[in-house]
């Protein structure tokens, strides 16, 4: 975490939540993005165009930012593409066993002092602690 700024984590971190009490706010919807990204892969989903403008401002705004002059970073893979894919389908596995992800319970869970989404993040946060430790001081070498 070599480029960490703590002016750009807090603005990062204020316009996450802006953006989740906007939603909030405007829609009565959760900014869980697990859920909205899993409402547009309904065929009944009466509600795709936020949920469509929503999913494209996660996208446009790094493309935004690069054209401000702000550096995109270089994502690095270190794992054979097989491992990715695998982690990648584990992660959506335990998104879908958790009924959301980081953003819906870490973010709006907390917010709202659900209990469930509590819990849910101090597991997300305590498997990526041990998985972090096994892979760089376990298997990982």
């Amino acid at each position: 975490m070599h480029n960490f700024t703590p002016i750009s984590g807090f603005a990062g971190g204020a316009l996450i939540g802006l953006a989740a009490a906007l939603l909030m706010l405007l829609t009565g919807r959760i900014a869980g993005v697990t859920g909205i990204n899993g409402g547009l892969l309904q065929a009944d989903t009466t509600d795709r165009s936020w949920r469509l403008a929503f999913i494209a401002g996660l996208i446009a705004a790094p493309l935004i930012a690069a054209l401000c002059g702000a550096p995109l970073p270089q994502p690095v893979m270190n794992a054979p593409l097989v491992v990715i894919a695998i982690a990648g389908l584990l992660v959506g596995f335990g998104t879908r066993m958790g009924n959301g992800c980081t953003s819906g319970h870490g973010v709006c869970g907390f917010a709202r002092l659900s209990g469930r989404s509590i819990a849910a993040t101090c597991i997300f946060m305590l498997t990526a602690t041990v998985t972090v430790a096994i892979l760089r001081h376990g298997l990982g070498g």
